[in-house]
């Protein structure tokens, strides 16, 4: 195939109209094509008088020998196992999240068998819990945002934009697009598929793995790990009253960075783990045509999408950073509390990413040193005495504090709500977020804002909406493995976000298909 890259368009124009330009430019004859596809799309809108998209086409062609100057693709091949390994027992993976969704497909491609245990309920019954809470504020803490399957990326925006360089990341696009995602992810520069389509892709993903000869065993918890010699020889399980053992000598432990009984029951069995850096900090909602003019301008005629950033402040004396994380284009705020008489939120789009509002984690870093002891599980107590304190300060009844910006700049109360309307249910109560934000967190919060606003026009408007708190960034466990993928505890395959490998559900996802390959080698 032929690479026709840095094709600009200034104008909107159909798929066809864009391979016109490119045969033109590169004097391809349209006989010669025996197939093509776009392979990249993205905005430049880096001058604001000169808004524009730019594609990469991939075109195959015969007679490419008369075509020797155009760039050739390179081909992506990804590591295939025909395992003939036996198992005296199933695999068993905890957690229905990316990273065990990604790890149960390897499995069954590769022929082997797992159960697949998620203490949370099947998507669609999950879409119903959360759909309660969100109107009536009783929260079931075993299947909510975080808990259930898909993990806390389906209630999000489906992002799969990720740092990690992986051929693994176009493996988990071609899956997601054969379960049926949109087929734009696969080359678009910043792919979403939008909690819409997401609910019947893990579907679609749940009945494969069935297919296959998987086991779902869902609104079942793993309450503990039997361990002889250092290795894995079962697992307790709780479902309904009723305890199971399921006898098993490998497991995957996709556990979410919400799991935080099952981090103390593994540090109690053994299971070496260490804290780590985490994040914490608010959500930050503005009008979305704010945005837009903002990282767009006024003048460009093309039909984009709803517009996104991305920001990054660091102290003057290079201790903190706050950044901004998971922005969420026309979105909403969710309630993403886990336990109960918690706040915790998290940003949600749809696909189209048509609401009024954007939002996204406006966050600062916290380190082990901030933490009241050396314990592995410091941070989670860290996490949880915060969003005991936004609980009480919303009034007690999962209704969110918030402030405007203009109020939080000046250390005051907010009285009353602007332009902006708060988009997180059940409700919201008018509050100071510096009241329960420890001060090093709160300070560069109100340095980051006034930063933000000088790289994008209007971040610091004074009707802005600080909604709190944001405190599940990331795991603040990670559970240590060595160079097999495994734990000090063998047969057990630490994996995922949960366990301090990936953020995000497409690094999780990765994490997932080579712990998968690790279990098969």
């Amino acid at each position: 195939m032929l690479k026709i890259n840095n094709i600009k368009i200034r104008k909107d124009l159909s798929e066809h109209e864009i391979l016109e330009i490119a045969l033109k430019r590169h004097h391809i004859k349209k006989e010669d094509i025996l197939s093509w596809h776009i392979a990249k799309k993205s905005i430049d809108a880096r001058q604001k008088d000169d808004v524009h998209y730019l594609y990469c086409l991939h075109i195959e062609v015969k007679n490419e020998h008369l075509y020797k100057k155009i760039e050739k693709v390179k081909k992506i091949s990804y590591p295939f196992l025909h395992t003939q390994k036996t198992f005296t027992s199933r695999p068993i993976i905890v957690g229905a999240g990316p990273a065990g969704l990604f790890a149960a497909l390897t499995l069954v491609q590769n022929k082997v068998q797992p159960i697949i245990i998620e203490q949370g309920q099947p998507v669609e019954k999950r879409q119903e819990s959360i759909q309660n809470f969100l109107k009536t504020g009783k929260l079931n803490p075993l299947s909510n945002v975080q808990f259930g399957e898909g993990g806390a990326g389906t209630f999000s925006d489906g992002k799969l934009t990720t740092g990690i360089h992986s051929t693994f990341c176009q493996k988990v696009l071609e899956d997601f697009v054969f379960f049926g995602a949109p087929k734009q992810i696969l080359y678009l520069s910043k792919p979403h598929i939008g909690t819409d389509h997401l609910i019947h892709i893990l579907q679609n993903m749940r009945q494969y793995i069935i297919s296959k000869g998987g086991t779902f065993l869902f609104d079942t918890k793993v309450i503990d790990f039997e361990i002889i010699d250092h290795h894995i020889v079962a697992l307790h399980t709780l479902c309904e009253n009723s305890q199971k053992t399921l006898n098993t000598s490998h497991v995957i432990l996709a556990i979410g960075h919400s799991s935080r009984d099952t981090f103390q029951t593994l540090y109690q069995k053994g299971v070496k783990m260490v804290p780590k850096n985490f994040s914490v900090g608010v959500r930050i909602e503005h009008l979305q045509k704010w945005i837009n003019e903002a990282q767009y301008g006024t003048i460009t005629k093309l039909n984009l999408p709803p517009a996104e950033y991305k920001l990054a402040y660091h102290s003057k004396d290079n201790k903190r950073s706050c950044y901004t994380f998971c922005m969420c284009p026309g979105g909403v705020v969710m309630p993403s509390s886990s336990e109960e008489n918690t706040i915790v939120t998290n940003g949600m789009s749809n696909f189209l990413r048509d609401g009024k509002n954007a939002n996204t984690a406006l966050l600062v870093n916290i380190t082990p040193n901030d933490f009241k002891s050396s314990s592995p599980l410091a941070g989670i107590f860290f996490q949880k005495d915060l969003e005991e304190k936004a609980f009480i300060l919303g009034g007690c009844n999962y209704f969110a504090p918030v402030q405007r910006v203009a109020d939080f700049l000046n250390n005051k109360k907010s009285d009353y709500l602007g332009c902006v309307t708060p988009t997180y249910q059940p409700g919201v109560t008018l509050s100071n977020l510096k009241e329960i934000l420890p001060d090093f967190v709160s300070d560069t919060l109100h340095e980051g804002i006034r930063f933000f606003d000088t790289k994008l026009h209007g971040f610091a408007h004074p009707d802005s909406i600080l909604t709190g708190l944001e405190t599940r960034s990331s795991s603040p466990v990670k559970i240590l493995r060595n160079e097999h993928l495994t734990s000090n505890i063998l047969g057990i395959y630490p994996c995922g976000e949960g366990a301090g490998y990936a953020g995000g559900i497409m690094s999780a996802a990765v994490d997932g298909i080579k712990c998968a390959y690790a279990l098969l080698s």
